[in-house]
């Protein structure tokens, strides 16, 4: 039997945890809730901690990957900063390496999405692609020649905050007038109201017919639009990949967020847009890239 790696993505609202398969397909899961960001680190090191267990399920762990919703230091396996959680300047790697007794290797979550579209999804087709989760909040890839390109500090992709209305929403990030304030999953909820109780109710109601969720979605989607039309004026990709939990709307999301980025970008109608694709390997991505970094090393 092959060693056991084990990947964890750590997201703003809730822990994956999983056992993957040599082609990307998910054999065991484990979920637990994601406290806040003013929650105790430990609180959060407790969460992962029974996750990792109960997929592991008695088994000897080889290693663990950590995909975490952050600005991350490779290097040195810690997390700089996050919007959502409440590990800051935190050197996790180390510290769940001694809990566990195992090796613990750390990745943005939207970087080891990427990951997991170059070995499982899009990126076989499609070598250059910018990928862009949306989910509890906005993260970012850039993708060329079939390689992550991470920026001066590792920390490129945060797309999520770039500023779209001066002087907007206030952000958690400190901020305001945040993409993500206005196109994401925490967005979204904010404008369907009360009567759902998170986005897979939204998008299940939207798939229904409900006229409130629709609206929203399409809210959504066209800030969404607007978003993506800043990044492709920037980086002119031939791919847009979205991933993340709200892409499940689909075409609900994809297609007002299609008919923004046309409206909005410079010179559309005297180049070729880029195709905007659901990700390949869902929500779960983050997972499966970062079993991919802990059998990687």
């Amino acid at each position: 039997m092959s060693a056991l790696h084990i990947g964890v993505d750590v997201g703003g609202t809730k822990v994956l945890a999983g056992e993957v398969s040599d082609h990307g397909q998910m054999l065991r899961t484990a979920r637990r809730r994601t406290p806040g960001r003013q929650a105790e680190p430990r609180a959060l090191d407790d969460a992962v901690t029974e996750a990792v267990l109960e997929v592991a399920d008695g088994r000897t762990v080889a290693a663990v990957g950590l995909s975490v919703a952050g600005l991350v230091d490779l290097t040195r396996g810690r997390v700089r900063f996050s919007t959502h959680l409440p590990w800051q300047e935190d050197d996790t790697a180390a510290r769940l390496s001694a809990r566990w007794g195992v090796p613990v290797l750390l990745d943005n979550d939207v970087s080891c999405a990427a990951v997991a579209e170059l070995a499982h999804g899009r990126g076989l087709a499609h070598p250059d692609f910018l990928l862009v989760t949306i989910g509890t909040g906005i993260g970012g890839a850039i993708v060329h020649r079939g390689e992550l390109w991470r920026g001066a500090n590792g920390m490129a992709g945060e797309f999520g905050h770039v500023r779209v209305v001066p002087d907007g929403r206030a952000c958690e990030c400190g901020l305001r007038g945040c993409l993500e304030e206005y196109a994401s999953g925490n967005a979204l909820m904010r404008l369907a109201g009360d009567a759902y109780e998170d986005g897979a109710a939204i998008t299940a109601a939207a798939t229904g017919g409900d006229p409130a969720a629709i609206q929203a979605l399409a809210s959504v989607g066209d800030w969404f639009g607007v978003g993506l039309a800043g990044l492709v004026g920037s980086f002119d990709p031939p791919v847009v990949v979205v991933g993340g939990g709200v892409s499940d709307a689909g075409e609900l999301l994809l297609g007002p967020t299609r008919a923004a980025l046309e409206r909005t970008l410079v010179g559309a109608g005297h180049r070729d847009l880029p195709q905007v694709l659901v990700a390949s390997c869902g929500s779960a991505a983050g997972m499966v890239g970062a079993v991919r970094i802990a059998r990687t090393g």
